[in-house]
């Protein structure tokens, strides 16, 4: 009895979940309202490079202009225009330390 209980709700919340998302997406391609389905933000980019011995040298910031949706959801590989509005310094960490190498036993 319990159990059919969860299955129903986790099935009612899967559902609204969809629904919600395909009405967000059905927005953003109707224009519903109208508006630019896909804005550009200035955002900070610092790259984060890995040394040897746990070292890590910082790289000054670059200005890039990112797309994103004005919608709920990331959609057409672009995040939501309000993340991307909480989120305009980002950080990219590269691994430049070389990978320790194979050794084969004879």
């Amino acid at each position: 009895m319990a159990s059919s209980r969860i299955k129903r709700s986790a099935g009612f919340a899967i559902l609204g979940i969809a629904v919600v998302y395909g009405l967000d997406y059905a927005s953003l391609q109707l224009g519903i309202p109208q508006r630019d389905p896909v804005t550009t933000m200035e955002v900070q980019r610092r790259y984060a490079v890995q040394l040897k011995g746990k070292k890590t040298e910082y790289e000054p910031s670059i200005t890039e202009d990112q797309d994103c949706v004005n919608s709920l959801f990331p959609h057409l590989g672009d995040v939501p225009c309000w993340y991307l509005a909480r989120h305009t310094r980002q950080q990219v960490d590269l691994n430049s330390a070389p990978a320790s190498p194979i050794i084969n036993p004879p």
